[in-house]
């Protein structure tokens, strides 16, 4: 894989993207538990599918205030570890707040660039819900998570995407525009392609809600690469 393109156009978009969705989650940062629920059972069901066992070391991408550190912690036990990362400060600072409150000295949270930090490891499993259509560059990202895990390591992943057919896709321009203001979202983020560019072996899971939100399960291969 190539690397990040260097250009200074491209680091000036990339930077921007960056400063935006710095500025929107910061601000939602409050609000996020009013929409928590909604995705919570969905949330839930791909963590289980996950095959997360007791003592495993367990990486979060944009983790935002630690929605899924409760059902990750339970999988993992005392023995496991979590280390969760996201870019924005408020998100950052609401999910410590959520780990210290329950007394977790198993759960680290960085503030973190996904696309460029070193995010240690190795790690058995990779958990991003809601987050890689919302990065800058979802392929360097996707293959920094890749070099963290172990191999034979799997990454759960939950997104959104367009309504893919029916009627409905007629109110697709009105839906990009909202995510886009409200989470920086990227409707040309093809994710599903950009995980299987990436990893050795990917599953598509489920759809939900219609068709727009879908889950997907990637495997390192257990050989060299």
């Amino acid at each position: 894989m190539t690397g990040i393109d260097r250009r200074p156009e491209a680091e000036s978009e990339y930077a921007d993207r960056l400063r935006r969705s710095e500025r929107l989650w910061n601000r939602w940062s409050d609000w996020y538990r009013l929409s928590e629920r909604d995705f919570e059972p969905i949330r839930r069901e791909l963590i289980d599918r996950l095959g997360i066992e007791r003592g495993d070391a367990v990486l979060e991408i944009g983790c935002g205030p630690g929605v899924n550190f409760e059902p990750i912690r339970a999988a993992i036990g005392e023995e496991g570890r979590l280390v969760a990362i996201d870019y924005s400060p408020d998100m950052v600072a609401k999910a410590t707040a959520r780990v210290d409150e329950r007394g977790w000295e198993n759960v680290t949270v960085v503030r973190a660039d996904a696309t460029t930090a070193d995010l240690g490891g190795p790690y058995d499993v990779a958990v991003a819900t809601l987050c890689l259509s919302l990065l800058p560059d979802v392929g360097h990202a996707l293959r920094n998570v890749y070099d963290a895990l172990e191999p034979g390591g799997v990454l759960g992943v939950l997104d959104l995407q367009p309504f893919q057919s029916g009627p409905a896709r007629v109110l697709n321009p009105l839906v990009c525009r909202f995510l886009w203001w409200y989470a920086n979202w990227n409707p040309d983020a093809d994710v599903p392609g950009a995980v299987a560019a990436v990893f050795d072996d990917v599953e598509r899971l489920d759809t939900h809600l219609y068709g727009t939100a879908y889950t997907i399960r990637a495997t390192r291969s257990a050989g060299p690469t």
